[in-house]
């Protein structure tokens, strides 16, 4: 396949509109938007609870443990759906692959396996002590 420059100018026409909006809305909404001022408005505004205490109180090291090892279990198993779907097709081809894929994935689980039973024999998952 052979591109020419010209093959590219609806990407770019669709590129100009899209910023000519963006740009339009902008500037429209500054001339058309009010220009009230005050001394209570132009305050910073975070969520209009007054700050009470101290904002860096301690927090318990196993939240964290449990957020980082949902994210580390969840992405992995994320990766076993496309491996699922791409390995009925192998079967059903009854390749010699299909049996590389099953033992691959055979030792995935059992790492995943692996690092769960370390994490439970760490008692990170128990929350009184």
């Amino acid at each position: 396949m052979n591109y020419q420059p010209s093959d590219y100018l609806p990407v770019l026409v669709q590129l100009g509109a899209a910023l000519a909006f963006i740009i339009g809305t902008m500037i429209a909404t500054h001339w058309l938007g009010p220009k009230r001022h005050s001394k209570l408005k132009d305050e910073v505004f975070e969520c209009g609870i007054e700050s009470v205490g101290d904002a860096r109180t301690p927090i318990s090291v196993k939240y964290f443990l449990v957020a980082i090892l949902f994210v580390l279990f969840d992405v992995e198993i994320i990766f076993m759906y496309p491996w699922a779907v791409n390995f009925m097709g192998w079967v059903k081809s009854s390749s010699a692959l299909a049996m590389d894929m099953f033992l691959e994935m055979i030792v995935f689980m059992g790492l995943l396996l692996a690092g769960f039973i370390y994490v439970i024999k760490k008692g990170v998952l128990t929350w009184e002590k």
